[in-house]
C-alpha cells in the first residue's frame, strides 16, 4: 500500500517553519490600550522604523494606536509627517506644563494612527526629572489618561538605558527588542534583559518580554545567518517568527513621512509588518 508523502514545510530564516498568522478579527470596541515600548540601547536597530510600521499595520487591521515619540531625536516624529517644532511634546508632559495628554496627541495620515511627539527639548527631561518623586513613574501617570482611547500604545524609546527608557518600561505592559543581525548589536542584548529584570523586580511586576524582532536581516551574507543562528539559539521562542528584511524601501518611506505600508503596500517589507502585527495579536501581545 502506498502513501503520499507530505510536502516539507517551508523553512524561514529563524530555522522554524514558516506560519501563516491569521488575520485578526475585528474588535467590538476600543481600549484599554496595552502599552509595548521598544527599546534597545544600541542605535540604528530599526526601534523607530518599526514602531511607525508596526503601528500602521496594526491600524490596518482596525487597532486605534498611540505612537509615542520618546527620543529627543524627534525620528518617529519626522517619519510620520508631525509637527514638534512649533507644538507642545511629551517633554511638557514630563514637566508638567501641560497636564491633559490630549492637548500633544496629534493625528496622522494614516487612519487609526495617532503620535505624542518629541523634539530636542526632551534631552533635558532626564536632568529635571532626577530629583522627582516617583521619578521613574511619570510617564505612567500620563498614559493613564488616554489609556482608554487606545488599543496599542508604542512608545519608541531613544538608544540608551536611562531614566527615560526607565520610564517606558515602567509604563509598559510588554518590551519589544528590535535586533539588527549584526554581532555588535548582538552584544548588548543581555544588559538589556538584565535592565528589563531590575524593572520587573523593582518598578513593574507586570512587565513581560513580548519578543525579540530580527531586523535588517540579509540571506545573502553568512553574517546575518550565523548571528540569526545564535540569537534563536540563545532566546528560543522568544525570538519571533517574523524577520525584518534590510531594504532601501525604508529611507524611501522616511523621506515622504508615511509608513511603508502606505508608500510601498505590496513590497514584502510592507508584508513583513504586517505578519509582525498578526504574530503579536497572535501571541496575546495585542487584542
Amino acid at each position: 500500500m502506498s502513501t503520499k508523502s507530505s510536502a516539507p514545510a517551508t523553512v524561514g530564516p529563524t530555522g522554524r517553519p514558516v506560519r501563516d498568522f491569521p488575520v485578526p478579527v475585528a474588535l467590538d470596541g476600543h481600549g484599554p490600550a496595552r502599552i509595548i515600548t521598544l527599546c534597545n540601547q544600541k542605535g540604528g536597530v530599526g526601534k523607530t522604523t518599526t514602531s511607525i510600521n508596526l503601528g500602521a499595520a496594526l491600524a490596518e487591521y482596525g487597532r486605534r494606536v498611540l505612537a509615542i515619540d520618546f527620543d529627543p531625536q524627534g525620528a518617529l516624529s519626522a517619519g510620520l509627517g508631525v509637527r514638534t517644532h512649533d507644538a507642545p511634546t511629551v517633554y511638557d508632559l514630563l514637566m508638567g506644563s501641560i497636564k491633559d495628554p490630549k492637548q500633544i496627541i496629534q493625528s496622522t495620515a494614516t487612519p487609526n494612527l495617532d503620535v505624542m511627539p518629541a523634539n530636542i527639548d526632551l534631552s533635558a527631561a532626564e536632568v529635571h526629572l532626577v530629583n522627582e518623586v516617583a521619578r521613574e513613574q511619570i510617564l505612567a501617570g500620563v498614559l493613564r489618561k488616554v489609556s482608554a482611547d487606545y488599543d496599542v500604545i508604542l512608545v519608541d524609546c531613544q538608544p540608551s538605558l536611562g531614566l527615560l527608557t526607565v520610564n517606558a518600561l515602567t509604563a509598559a505592559h510588554g518590551v519589544l527588542i528590535p535586533l539588527e543581525c549584526e554581532f555588535f548589536a548582538l552584544r548588548g542584548v543581555a544588559l538589556l534583559i538584565e535592565t528589563i529584570d531590575k524593572v520587573r523586580d523593582r518598578l513593574n511586576p507586570a512587565l513581560q518580554l513580548d519578543g525579540i524582532l530580527a531586523t535588517m536581516y540579509d540571506s545573502r551574507t553568512l553574517h546575518s545567518r550565523e548571528v540569526m543562528e545564535r540569537v534563536v539559539d540563545t532566546f528560543q521562542d522568544d525570538v519571533l517568527d517574523t524577520v525584518i528584511g534590510r531594504t532601501v524601501k525604508f529611507p524611501d518611506a522616511t523621506v515622504s513621512a508615511r509608513p511603508i505600508t502606505e508608500t510601498a503596500p505590496d513590497h514584502p517589507a510592507a508584508a513583513a509588518y504586517r505578519q509582525l502585527a498578526r504574530e503579536l495579536v497572535a501571541r496575546g501581545a495585542v487584542a
